[in-house]
């Protein structure tokens, strides 16, 4: 299996050169030659493996065996899963029916996917617990033959967070050798969680640096610093981000897990001819990217809900094919900041992916082709022209409209909503008051992520058209509701209108921190932290970037010398 740029200039790298260039040399996104594609009956034949099993099965067809033999792959996945707190890693819970129409036989078969039992307690573990243990395989192999008396070559990690993927590389790579892992967050726009949890990690080779401005603002300098080809290579630079393939490739196993999770609980789909479908709460989209790499391996997903909150980038483009920047009035690009942090996002960089299948011709599957080679390295180089043009027009003008057929492709298989604040709170409120109703089942407490994907999914059963085939929906629920206490307590301790106080018969004692967060998350509150604060004169980017380039210089810059 080999890689190549979705911008069409870069090709031919292998798995592990995909994975240590991250961001490609052309600003592209990195993405396989071709896509497996299983039949039912391999498919089926994994419902009874266990979860590391799955995502082995699931590496194996993307990397080649010459660059990870078999027991060194499962070796790498076992280790990375048994950081978990559950055997199951991502475990599947039943929701209540709490909305106003109980009847609507769909609103009863809503799931959640808990993808939040890795160390950090976000769905960024799922992907960084692997993307660490990558780095450190190939780094001893890279140095194993080495002179006793040569350096040991070593890579510097640059990420941008917005709150959960950095707290999740800092755990993936702490402590481990020949790496140094820079973290960019944009400083008081995570939650005060997210920050204590990222910059208490005193290892020697972490370095937090709090940015001035957007999370875009972080992702842009990160971006650029990979253009900066003198930067880039001096440095050795590595990606933790979503733009780095490994990360996708990781989180797809979770769909696989998850679908054979609902079949074992309902019994055999073929017989009931039931669908199934997802809620995913989207920022940077490589969550539900990872579901359409599933879709196209062969997995038999009915449908995925994008679900956005109000920055909403890509809910427009499904409802007009237009991709553009939100702006104010006076035409600045706007980041609104909402109860789900970790999804203001101006930009969602995976989208390119997603863009470039669709140009090429690929909707839910590429199906059987008689295409020769010659034809389809046509294609790609369409879709990768496409992609460069329109990326482009969105560097330069904000924004870019793709045609009809593109926008269709699309639809197929994603439909999309917006939520907002209010709807969010709602919705955490319902789930943990649902005790205090007639019906027996017990609270669930939602974060405020996945409370969009499930006012999404809410949202799209009541308004779709009433069937009598089984529809399971499964909602993404992608961090501990202790990472964001704030939206969380307020949210179910303040009582809203249609849930009187007095409707509770046995009253309601107002709940505390210590009651929604694991208590490694409660026992971080106090401790030291170590962070660098970097000022961009009001959000210029490009003294943020060099503010930046300074910290990684004056850190480690000894190690990396300019002859290099």
């Amino acid at each position: 299996m080999k890689y190549r740029s979705t911008r069409g200039k870069s090709t031919g790298l292998s798995f592990e050169e995909a994975v240590f260039e991250g961001l490609a040399t052309d600003g592209g996104l990195y993405i396989p030659h071709s896509i497996p594609e299983l039949n039912p009956a391999e498919i089926q034949s994994w419902a009874t493996l266990s979860y590391p099993e799955i995502a082995t099965n699931i590496f194996r067809k993307f990397i080649a065996q010459d660059e990870i033999p078999d027991a060194h792959l499962a070796d790498i996945v076992a280790r990375s899963f048994a950081t978990f707190s559950t055997p199951e890693v991502t475990p599947l819970e039943k929701l209540p029916n709490v909305t106003t129409e109980q009847n609507n036989p769909a609103l009863d078969n809503l799931f959640v996917l808990e993808l939040f039992h890795g160390p950090t307690f976000a769905f960024k573990d799922v992907a960084l617990q692997v993307l660490g243990n990558l780095f450190e395989y190939f780094l001893q192999r890279k140095n194993q033959n080495r002179p006793a008396d040569s350096e040991a070559y070593g890579i510097t990690v640059l990420g941008a967070t917005s709150g959960d993927t950095g707290g999740a590389a800092i755990y993936g790579l702490r402590g481990k050798k020949n790496v140094d892992v820079f973290i960019l967050h944009p400083k008081g726009r995570i939650s005060s969680v997210q920050e204590q949890q990222m910059t208490s990690v005193l290892d020697p080779n972490v370095h937090n640096i709090a940015v001035e401005g957007t999370f875009d603002d972080c992702q842009d300098i990160v971006k650029a610093s990979f253009s900066d080809d003198p930067f880039r290579r001096r440095f050795h630079l590595a990606a933790v981000n979503s733009i780095n393939w490994a990360r996708i490739l990781a989180q797809t196993s979770y769909y696989f897990y998850s679908y054979f999770a609902v079949q074992k609980r309902v019994g055999s789909f073929e017989k009931s001819g039931a669908r199934v479908q997802y809620s995913v709460p989207t920022g940077n989209f490589g969550d539900v990217l990872a579901g359409y790499y599933a879709v196209r391996m062969g997995l038999p997903i009915d449908r995925f809900i994008i679900a956005t909150n109000e920055n909403d980038i890509l809910h427009r483009f499904f409802q007009t094919g237009r991709y553009e920047k939100k702006k104010t009035p006076t035409g600045d690009e706007q980041v609104k900041m909402t109860l789900s942090p970790a999804m203001d996002i101006l930009v969602s960089s995976n989208f390119e992916r997603l863009v470039w299948y669709l140009v090429r011709g690929d909707g839910r599957s590429s199906g059987p082709t008689a295409a020769t080679p010659d034809a389809e390295d046509a294609k790609a180089r369409k879709a990768s022209e496409s992609i460069a043009l329109w990326m482009n027009q969105l560097k330069e003008k904000g924004g870019f409209t793709v045609p009809d057929d593109v926008l269709a492709r699309g639809k197929e298989l994603f439909t999309s909503f917006c939520t907002s604040d209010k709807l969010t709170a709602d919705a955490i409120h319902r789930y943990y008051h649902h005790q205090f109703t007639s019906y027996p089942s017990p609270h669930y407490v939602l974060d405020p992520h996945t409370a969009v994907g499930v006012v999404a999914a809410e949202q799209v059963i009541l308004t779709g058209t009433p069937t009598t085939t089984p529809t399971y929906t499964i909602c993404l629920s992608t961090a501990s509701p202790g990472k964001f206490p704030d939206a969380v307590l307020d949210a179910i301790n303040n009582v809203l209108p249609h849930q009187p106080q007095s409707n509770h018969p046995t009253g309601f004692k107002p709940v505390t921190y210590a009651d929604i967060a694991p208590s490694q998350l409660v026992a971080l509150a106090g401790l030291p932290k170590r962070v660098v604060e970097v000022s961009t004169d009001g959000g210029d980017k490009h003294v943020g970037l060099k503010k930046v380039q300074h910290v990684v210089e004056q850190t480690v810059g000894f190690k990396f010398s300019s002859s290099k």
